[in-house]
């Protein structure tokens, strides 16, 4: 199972967001590049980057940073956030070089946007969904849906995605654990490779997520909380 340390990014700042909360914001390191480079130091090698200006509003904001990241630490980059047309989804894969696209609300709202993304760029996408209550959210967890979320995943299954980014918004930033019920459906009723987010508060979380049967696990708050020795999780894989 890969371990995904996160970076998220606002105002070109790395943060955490409580339960995806835009007014709830915690600073962690006023320089995302330095915090990516901790990472690698600690034997990543790959991390989770999104834009959460761009999530809100639509608009690359934060793309400098990434491209930084992608291109000086040599980190495989999975990057979402706003990624809602071919030419920024392009500019990403094609000359900021990121290693996988992460499709949210694009998915949702534009299906020929993602077919088209999914045809041309294969592995290099994955579909976000982020969920409450089972409900598939979207505009940086600011709206709802009304989709449901393994149903949505089996759409996206069926236009070709092979990757999901699994998020349980209720839990992500409280370090209470993650979804393993929500997060174990996901992954044996569509049979996709599931990334999990949300809720991880300690080593042995990291563990639970393993017998889920997902193929990774995204890492944020509880690494810079000290909470999660991301050297040790790495080690064992």
């Amino acid at each position: 199972m890969i371990i995904l340390p996160a970076v998220d990014l606002l105002g070109g700042k790395c943060v955490r967001l409580l339960k995806g909360d835009y007014d709830k914001v915690t600073v962690y390191n006023d320089d995302p590049l330095s915090q990516a480079w901790e990472f690698k130091e600690a034997g990543a090698q790959w991390i989770h980057v999104v834009d959460l200006d761009a999530a809100r509003t639509g608009v690359p904001t934060n793309h400098a940073i990434i491209r930084q990241i992608a291109e000086k630490t040599g980190l495989k980059v999975d990057t979402g956030g706003g990624i809602r047309n071919m030419d920024t989804l392009r500019r990403w894969i094609e000359d900021y070089g990121v290693s996988r696209c992460v499709l949210g609300t694009a998915a949702v709202r534009d299906r020929a946007f993602t077919e088209n993304a999914l045809e041309l760029y294969g592995d290099k996408i994955a579909i976000g969904i982020d969920a409450k209550d089972g409900e598939v959210a979207v505009d940086g967890w600011t709206e709802g849906s009304g989709l449901d979320a393994v149903e949505f995943a089996l759409i996206m299954k069926s236009i070709g995605a092979e990757t999901i980014v699994f998020t349980d918004i209720a839990r992500d930033g409280m370090l209470t654990g993650p979804a393993v019920s929500s997060t174990k459906l996901m992954v044996e009723s569509t049979g996709l490779d599931v990334i999990a987010s949300g809720g991880i508060g300690s080593n042995e979380d990291i563990d639970k997520v393993r017998t889920t049967g997902c193929a990774g696990v995204i890492v944020g708050k509880a690494i810079y909380e000290g909470k999660v020795d991301l050297k040790a999780c790495l080690q064992k894989g």
